[in-house]
């Protein structure tokens, strides 16, 4: 019988500060397939997130189909947006959300994990990082800074990551993030250059599958999920919209799960995908292969 084995593998996936959204479920899926998990949150929302787990607010979502519940190896900051910590501003440094953390940098997250594990301790990296500004303001309205923030922290990110924890990556790895079909197609209303930024994210994808194929025998791919109601992605402000026009116009007529965005992870991080790299993986129900609006009265 085949099956997603992932015992003895450590995780770590970066972009998880709450139980709502697909770096979570993400999370719980590596977990559940026998995976220890480490995760990376945003500084300002450390805190929150460490209150919300020692509280127990968040057992029921952590509850794991065995009935334990999913356990965190270790929990670090990571603001994607920065290298180095000292490529950080001044203002950012001292900000009182972010000085009592430690380095909150990608080479800050990678030391961290080096002085906790060793070396060649990583098996599965998870980029669910995106940001954009401006992501509500039309693309001829976007800011340089703005667009630049997008591809930097949703895009260019996973470059730093991968340059920073390839080498401490043991064989057959693997590494995982998360696109959107905006990186092809008009969504109106999804913008800042975030559509810029995924479509950066899913070139860079090629390109780093052979690079890092290469050179340290990692693979590297994208899933390319619907639509969901996250509360991150409450930022777009028609993510509702989004959701509801998808579930009405795919092959499989119903909104995503964040679990089935998990479970298409774990089989991507498993060796039952060792053949697959460089590829955008579409988790939709198969929306992104429609033409043709089936309901054109949810546009």
């Amino acid at each position: 019988m085949l099956k997603i084995d992932l015992a003895g593998k450590r995780a770590l996936v970066a972009g998880v500060a709450d139980d709502a959204g697909f770096g979570f479920s993400i999370a719980k899926a590596l977990a559940e397939a026998g995976a220890t998990v480490c995760v990376a949150t945003w500084p300002p929302a450390l805190n929150i997130f460490n209150n919300l787990l020692e509280r127990g607010k968040l057992d029921e979502s952590r509850r794991l189909s065995d009935g334990s519940l999913l356990h965190f190896e270790k929990i670090y900051p990571l603001d994607a947006a920065y290298d180095l910590l000292s490529d950080a501003p001044e203002e950012i440094r001292t900000n009182k959300r972010y000085k009592d953390v430690g380095d909150f940098s990608i080479d800050g997250l990678a030391a961290g994990m080096l002085a906790d594990f060793g070396p060649k301790s990583l098996d599965i990296l998870v980029h669910s990082l995106a940001n954009g500004p401006d992501v509500k303001k039309p693309l001829l309205e976007t800011s340089r800074n703005g667009y630049l923030a997008a591809v930097s922290v949703s895009a260019y990110s996973l470059i730093g990551m991968l340059r920073r924890f390839g080498p401490m990556m043991r064989p057959s790895a693997s590494v995982l993030s998360l696109t959107y079909m905006a990186s092809e197609r008009v969504i109106p209303g999804y913008g800042g250059g975030m559509s810029s930024a995924k479509a950066a994210l899913e070139s860079d994808t090629r390109t780093l599958s052979f690079e890092a194929g290469r050179q340290w025998g990692v693979r590297v791919n994208t899933i390319s999920a619907g639509p969901f109601a996250s509360r991150a992605a409450s930022a777009i402000g028609i993510i509702e919209k989004m959701v509801s026009y998808c579930a009405a116009n795919a092959p499989i007529p119903e909104a995503l799960t964040a679990a089935e965005v998990g479970s298409a992870a774990a089989f991507l991080a498993s060796p039952l995908a060792s053949g697959i790299t460089g590829s955008t993986v579409y988790v939709d129900k198969g929306y992104n292969i429609m033409g043709m609006a089936v309901h054109s009265d949810q546009a």
